[in-house]
């Protein structure tokens, strides 16, 4: 019987930035930062395709960075009892 991997799609980490002219060039420090922290290196070398979504917030005429990856097994179940 082969074995089947089903991963699922999870917002890794997620931040608010202000109204600035180039975005990707703003987001670049703060995702740097996160990917030094235990959190986001424990991501880094978990899930896969980790990527990273800008778009804009309506509500403060900001931007909202979303940065994604894809777990499956043990790496999502243990992702989702420490992130509650």
């Amino acid at each position: 019987m082969a074995k089947v991997d089903i991963t699922h799609t999870y917002v890794l980490h997620s931040f608010l930035m202000g109204d600035v002219e180039d975005p990707e060039l703003y987001a670049a420090e703060p995702i740097h930062q996160w990917q030094q922290t235990e959190q986001g290196k424990w991501c880094m070398e978990n899930a896969k395709d980790v990527t990273y979504h800008i778009k804009p917030n309506p509500h403060t005429y900001g931007h909202e960075i979303t940065i994604t990856g894809e777990l499956s097994g043990k790496h999502a179940t243990y992702y989702a009892l420490k992130k509650t």
